[in-house]
């Protein structure tokens, strides 16, 4: 037998090299700590691979590192981050055929069409790239006083977000729910979605060789309501976004942020199913996201008097 044949007779029987799917946490790549998984299938109900079911000790953990991560992304310039999420794109351009293929298993796309929603993924990730060094100029600003002071307002970042992706939208939906939270400078925990949860923890694979530092971005994949109750409750979350939460689990989360008063991104009405189906992903974003998890830090400044003129500086 030559060797060509003996190549060619070894490819045939060759078995595939299976996905293995992990969370994304401070950085790293961790199996759920209580060591489930869960099947995901496609649109059809073939299987697809088996993704972690993230336990509530992997939502603390997230949290941990989402907090130790934000002084330094938070004090970043809005340049460096925005250069920051641009690398991303860059990533996510050069691995679009991956996620071409996870889209379209997990939507039941037409490989045209998935391939049309990961381009406007990727459009929308450079989108909000743009906004990190002209958000200040929209949300922020001197204000007129009636005295001898300068008063300015400044937006600065609330802190750490725990985002419900939502639960259709596997890849559109979900960066146009991350991107805006992390472009302002905040740190998020993110829920992916139950049933198509394969492209967020692929994202994380992309997020881990970009430059975006370790736990800035922490994706978890699981029972939504599982995940969500502990977060929602948990004192070092500083703001909840209820995008994939269903009406009842939406009104549960909120009562629980309100213990250390989180603040709450309520679906709109086109999302308030908690299945997303009919919301427009395509759509124009605004600018709603990107100020929905903004503080307003506001400076009185006394200006002076330079001479018995009374004029000032």
């Amino acid at each position: 037998m030559s060797d060509r044949e003996s190549i060619n007779g070894s490819a045939e029987r060759r078995l595939g090299v299976f996905k293995t799917y992990k969370l994304y946490v401070g950085g790293k790549f961790p199996r759920s700590e209580s060591g489930r998984v869960y099947e995901v299938t496609d649109s059809k109900g073939q299987w697809l691979a088996n993704a972690p079911q993230s336990s509530r000790k992997d939502a603390r953990d997230a949290v941990v590192a989402a907090r130790k991560a934000f002084g330094g992304w938070s004090g970043a310039t809005a340049y460096n981050r925005g250069q920051v999420l641009y690398r991303v794109a860059e990533m996510l351009e050069g691995r679009k055929e991956q996620f071409v293929r996870e889209v379209a298993a997990s939507e039941g796309l037409s490989k045209s069409k998935a391939a049309a929603v990961v381009d406007a993924a990727i459009d929308r990730w450079v989108w909000y790239a743009g906004w990190t060094d002209k958000i200040g100029q929209i949300s922020g600003g001197a204000n007129p006083v009636a005295g001898p002071f300068f008063n300015l307002s400044t937006p600065e970042p609330t802190g750490v977000v725990t985002v419900l992706a939502p639960q259709k939208s596997s890849f559109l939906g979900l960066v146009s729910v991350i991107a805006p939270v992390i472009a302002t400078g905040n740190t998020a925990v993110v829920i992916a979605s139950a049933d198509a949860p394969l492209p967020a923890l692929s994202l994380g694979e992309v997020l881990a060789t970009s430059d975006v530092p370790g736990g800035v971005v922490n994706i978890l994949s699981g029972a939504t309501a599982e995940l969500a109750a502990p977060l929602a409750a948990h004192q070092d979350v500083n703001a909840i976004d209820l995008t994939g939460a269903a009406p009842e689990l939406a009104k549960e989360l909120e009562i629980a942020a309100a213990d250390n008063l989180k603040r709450v991104l309520r679906p709109r009405p086109a999302e308030a199913d908690g299945s997303d189906a009919s919301t427009d992903w395509l759509a124009a974003p605004g600018t709603h996201r990107l100020t929905a998890f903004l503080e307003t830090k506001t400076v009185w400044h006394p200006t002076g008097a330079l001479g018995a003129s009374g004029s000032s500086y």
